[in-house]
């Protein structure tokens, strides 16, 4: 037996599923210098330990590599000074929630509150002012819907952020008018393009909006982070940022709160400059290391299904002509992923309808005629709504689907939910063709979208397994289910890809990094229902132990859901 310098770390006993093809599985691997060094059975593993080598001794758990999740907004995070609406399904225990609220908190000068869910509204209508004066009185109030697409003023916000008849186009979102007075509403659109990007954040802070201070800001991207690691998520994409909110990654790291390796994506609103550019490139340059990488660049070319602001090929059921509008009219989001190909960047375009997705592939093509093909890995991010004849195009153009199973479970968008009776039965085989992609060759790259649904691993493979609400039931669509193994890559590989790491991360590999999650169940033999209360009793990042935690211990919840 020949000579081998000591390992650092050792995993022993274990059911290593690689996520590898050329060694699929091994029972131990040996960690030098944050890498793993090598893999393969048990009864080879002490020649690797050394005296001082630590040992972690699975108990014949499944070992998996660690999460990566491609697209998670830990940085919007949950935010604990919000009233929480998670779980109000009508207006009336909307105001429950603020009135309860308000006695513990008399002095406060604004409510602000999250989670506020559409279908809480009656008769399919958008909320108003008028909804949240009762309850609000002459404190100004702020409610951000779930997808923080949207926001939900009172009177006294109204005033307080100077929207007015003769001001609506703000620089947080659009205020919807009534058709009749031209009077603001109190409803706020695109709020995801506009409140969260840096000058509408700027303009919120200027104008006393608690919820867009620095330090609120900093406490949920820290809570957002505890709860990734202990999930076993080792990579974290952050898909929209600008170029302020680095630094509050920056206080993280320097603060030990950074355990999990981090993607952030700087944010390209409509408007963005050539000069702009030039930062987020020199961003790029500064933030290359393993555990804080910036570069790819978020658009969007519609919004979402549920207020029916996502752009689809046909009208929306039960409405003669509205289907919704893309951002950029197609030839001239063309002509920009163009441009943006050719400077280099890689693009993560948000697409939630078949029209914004055709829109985003269309440009994808052109963008190969005329600057060549390249590895340029773009990305559809969310695919709810797709055609099937461009299934085939993702393979065709090497363009990646980021997409979030558990938005696609019946309990969320389903029969009686928003998003299914938007769209109408006749247009549900389109939903999340998870399979339907895969068998076509496309890359997955598998996310949970915290906070708009729960940040757990388990839960996003439970509903890609299964297509079932989460507490059992019937499922919906689900010939587009695919096997655990297959949402596992999506979580682990397929994440890797399409985020240019799968030459360090995204399968236990000689060579590659040392993040890997031992779990308390082996999800790849249970039945699927018993998927979702496995936990990661161990999470090592880079060869270190970086959490771990005891079973039933419960995390929290999303703004979607609650009690």
């Amino acid at each position: 037996m020949h000579h081998t310098t000591p390992a650092n770390l050792v995993l022993t006993r274990a059911r290593i599923h690689t996520v590898d093809p050329s060694l699929p599985e091994a029972e131990a691997l040996a960690v030098r210098d944050g890498r793993i060094v090598w893999l393969g059975a048990e009864a080879d593993a002490a020649r690797w330990t050394g005296p001082d080598t630590e040992v972690i001794d699975a108990g014949g758990r499944l070992v998996l590599p660690g999460f990566i999740d491609a697209h998670n907004h830990v940085r919007l995070g949950s935010d604990d000074a919000c009233v929480q609406l998670a779980g109000a399904r009508t207006l009336d225990a909307v105001h429950a929630r603020i009135r309860a609220w308000r006695a513990s908190h008399p002095d406060a000068e604004w409510i602000e509150a999250e989670a506020f869910d559409y279908s809480a509204i009656p008769d399919g209508r958008m909320p108003t002012a008028a909804d949240l004066d009762p309850v609000t009185g002459d404190t100004p109030a702020l409610v951000l819907s779930y997808d923080v697409h949207t926001a939900w003023l009172n009177t006294a916000a109204l005033r307080r952020l100077g929207v007015h008849r003769g001001r609506t186009s703000l620089p947080f979102g659009e205020a919807a008018t009534d058709p009749v007075t031209g009077e603001p509403t109190g409803f706020v659109k695109d709020f995801a393009v506009k409140g969260l990007s840096r000058e509408g954040h700027r303009a919120l802070r200027e104008l006393g909006v608690p919820w867009a201070a620095p330090d609120r800001q900093y406490g949920r991207l820290a809570r957002s982070l505890d709860d990734a690691i202990g999930f076993g998520i080792t990579t974290v994409v952050e898909p929209q940022n600008s170029l302020d909110d680095l630094a509050l990654f920056e206080r993280a790291r320097a603060e030990g709160r950074l355990r999990s390796r981090i993607v952030a994506a700087l944010f390209h609103p409509r408007g963005t400059t050539e000069a702009d550019l030039d930062e987020f490139a020199a961003a790029t340059r500064k933030f290359a290391d393993d555990r804080l990488r910036v570069g790819p660049l978020k658009l969007y070319i519609d919004d979402v299904v549920e207020p029916r602001t996502a752009a689809l090929l046909e009208p929306y059921a039960g409405c003669g002509h509205h289907r919704g509008d893309t951002f950029y009219p197609a030839d001239e989001f063309a002509g920009l992923l163009t441009r943006l190909d050719a400077r280099g960047f890689q693009c993560f375009v948000h697409a939630t309808g078949d029209r914004g997705i055709r829109t985003v592939l269309d440009a994808v093509e052109q963008a190969r005629t005329a600057n060549g093909p390249r590895d340029a890995r773009h990305q559809v991010v969310h695919v709810e709504c797709l055609d099937p004849a461009d299934t085939p195009r993702f393979a065709e153009l090497g363009v990646v689907a980021c997409m979030q199973p558990r938005h696609a479970a019946p309990d969320i968008a389903g029969p009686g939910q928003d998003w299914a009776e938007n769209i109408g039965p006749d247009r549900w085989h389109k939903a999340w063709p998870l399979r339907s992609l895969h068998a076509a060759g496309a890359v997955l790259a598998l996310s949970s979208d915290w906070n708009v649904a729960e940040m757990d691993p388990m839960v996003g493979i439970y509903s890609a397994v299964t297509r079932r609400p989460l507490g059992g039931g019937e499922p919906w669509t689900p010939g587009e289910t695919i096997d655990v193994a297959t949402a596992v890559e999506g979580y682990t590989m397929g994440s890797a890809y399409a985020n240019f790491l799968d030459h360090e991360r995204g399968s236990l590999t000689v060579g590659k990094l040392a993040d890997f999650v031992v779990l308390s169940r082996d999800i790849l033999r249970i039945a699927p229902e018993e998927i979702p209360g496995t936990v990661a009793e161990t999470v090592v990042v880079g060869g270190e132990i970086a959490a771990g935690r005891e079973p039933g211990k419960s995390a929290r919840t999303p703004r979607r859901l609650g009690s």
